[in-house]
């Protein structure tokens, strides 16, 4: 069963156990034709969502300056892309 929760609103956490649970039942097979299309979909649309949220926590780390002896100072704001 998926969640309600439109994927663009989910957390990394929420769209990536909801993803599992979609993998889950694409492979037992046990869905009619018609639900592993909506199901494949949504899929997709979670697999997105974890790769943006990824990229996004990617980025952040990417902007963490160091001072001279590699200790964090702060972080650099990030283009609002």
């Amino acid at each position: 069963m998926t969640s309600e929760t439109p994927v663009t609103e989910m957390s990394f956490e929420q769209a990536m156990k909801e993803l599992e649970r979609v993998v889950d039942q694409l492979e037992r097979g046990d869905v009619a034709l018609d639900a592993s299309i909506a199901l494949y979909e949504r899929g997709a649309a979670l697999k997105k969502r974890c790769e943006d949220e990824l990229k996004r926590a990617e980025e952040k780390v990417a902007a963490i300056t160091l001072d001279a002896s590699g200790q964090p100072t702060g972080t650099q704001p990030l283009d609002a892309g």
